[in-house]
């Protein structure tokens, strides 16, 4: 199988797993990137205690919240193995993707003998389980923060992303013209939780400024943009949130693009062009 070829079999896979759990969570408007919990924090391997990063987040997310996994700890059958536990029998794994560099040769126009060498990335996929679908394994208990301290950190982090917020009225969004969000006061917010969901959100609006990762916000707005754009900004901010310590449930205003984000998750080669995007 060709890198191409292989590339395009692991999205599909990803892709698969993720649109069959939205469909399972849909219908109670909790989405997996929102839960409470042990697993709203990012997913964690097992073996190197790192967090899982990009689209992997999504699809672990995805499985937690339509198989009931409380936990966000996962590793392959090797991993668990070789610390001693068992995944049981007919446990149906999840699938991740692990991107690594590699070297690459190009023929140049001028000649065979020519060779131009650089640098492409090669998607490798693995088969990981959760950690209620293995046995002889003890999970530490969580450790959570009061919840004054994950506010104040909340503050910290929005603060060191320096983009400019104006606080007053009734609406929220992020102008590009000039790279401002306007956010209402803390006081119009039901709670502090969803005052921070918020402003995270914009933030995330922001994160697509020319200067920063210059995705297209010229059409995010129109009918065909708007969907794709709203699908970053809601895997970005929640990503943020869950690092962050943060319950984050739906923006009730987000329902109109539900279907749209699975339509988009479908189109193979639109999450293949984007996937960069939020990794």
């Amino acid at each position: 199988m060709s890198n191409h070829a292989h590339r395009a079999d692991v999205y599909a896979r990803i892709t698969a797993e993720i649109a069959a759990a939205v469909e399972a969570g849909a219908g109670d408007w909790r989405m997996p990137w929102h839960h409470d919990g042990a697993a709203a924090a990012r997913p964690i391997n097992v073996a190197s205690a790192k967090p899982y990063r990009g689209i992997n987040i999504v699809a672990l997310w995805s499985a937690a919240l339509a198989r009931g996994y409380s936990a966000g700890l996962w590793g392959t059958y090797r991993q668990w193995q070789a610390l001693g536990a068992q995944v049981r029998k007919r446990e149906r794994a999840t699938t991740v993707v692990l991107w690594k560099p590699v070297d690459v040769q190009e023929r140049a126009d001028s000649g065979d003998e020519d060779i131009a060498r650089g640098r492409g990335m090669f998607a490798r996929a693995f088969s990981v389980f959760n950690v209620a679908q293995v046995e002889g394994y003890a999970v530490e208990p969580a450790q959570t923060l009061a919840a004054s301290e994950r506010l104040a950190h909340a503050e910290t982090f929005i603060a060191n992303l320096k983009v400019r917020t104006a606080f007053g009225g009734d609406r929220a969004f992020y102008r590009p013209s000039d790279d401002t969000i306007r956010m209402p006061p803390f006081a119009a917010f039901d709670d502090a939780v969803s005052f921070y969901g918020v402003w995270l959100h914009e933030n995330g609006h922001a994160s697509g400024a020319q200067h920063r990762l210059d995705r297209d916000l010229a059409h995010a707005y129109t009918s065909a943009g708007y969907a794709f754009e709203e699908v970053i900004v809601e895997l970005l901010s929640g990503m943020v949130l869950a690092d962050l310590g943060l319950a984050h449930r739906p923006r009730p205003d987000h329902s109109a693009y539900v279907a749209s984000w699975l339509t988009k998750c479908r189109a193979r080669h639109l999450l293949s062009n984007h996937q960069h995007q939020i990794m």
